[in-house]
């Protein structure tokens, strides 16, 4: 018994805590349920993982796909472990370091094969990283997803170069100032590059705290 309360104050302290990821972890669920039926079998890869909120919450959901998640700040890899003994999860691969910008086929990643990926999703990424991340992401999506695989990406966005509200027009502003290559990027940017990646888009649906999670879908 001491040995169990042991390796629970253990995780606790490596599992780090992002209050906006536990916020929003059940409404993107939601829309992954609208696409993806909770008894589907087949494989996932996430990208920018973060702290492993999201991956050890949706595994817990769909026990039938198997999850690889992905992260390039390696100091993470820790508490994304962390979250999935928390969970205790068994569809969840270790995490890996990936650094998304350079060619898919580059990557390793031994757990998944090119074009047998069902689904890829990726949360909080794009805007607090260069535009190269995005790039990065839509090849990695060209790459691993099958036709018809699915790419779920959250996060806020401007809409034909407008942001709203003013609290997404401050968070922008407070982006640029810490790095000139972050900052919302246009919707209309971000369709052209899954267009050129051979993704079509579906839809895009307004979250919580002035977010979207946009759908993209890889041609048959």
């Amino acid at each position: 018994m001491i040995l169990k309360q042991l390796f629970k104050q253990l995780l606790n302290i490596r599992m780090f805590h992002v209050p906006p990821a536990e916020r929003n972890k059940e409404p993107i669920l939601k829309v992954l349920q609208k696409y993806i039926p909770q008894g589907f079998k087949g494989r996932a890869l996430e990208i920018a993982s973060g702290a492993g909120v999201h991956v050890a919450y949706f595994a817990q959901f769909y026990p039938n796909i198997t999850w690889q998640p992905t992260e390039y700040d390696q100091k993470t890899l820790g508490s994304i472990s962390a979250y999935i003994a928390h969970t205790g999860v068994k569809n969840v691969h270790p995490p890996l370091h990936v650094d998304i910008t350079i060619p898919p086929e580059d990557l390793k990643i031994d757990t998944i094969s090119p074009g047998n990926v069902d689904i890829i999703d990726n949360i909080n990424m794009i805007h607090i990283s260069p535009w190269t991340t995005a790039i990065g992401l839509f090849r990695t999506a060209k790459y691993f997803l099958r036709p018809a695989g699915y790419l779920f990406l959250y996060g806020p966005f401007a809409i034909q170069g407008k942001i709203t509200p003013d609290s997404n027009v401050q968070f922008d502003s407070s982006l640029r100032a810490r790095d000139s290559q972050w900052g919302l990027r246009d919707i209309d940017d971000v369709k052209k590059l899954a267009e050129e990646n051979g993704l079509k888009f579906l839809e895009m649906i307004d979250m919580p705290a002035n977010n979207k999670t946009v759908i993209f879908q890889k041609n048959s």
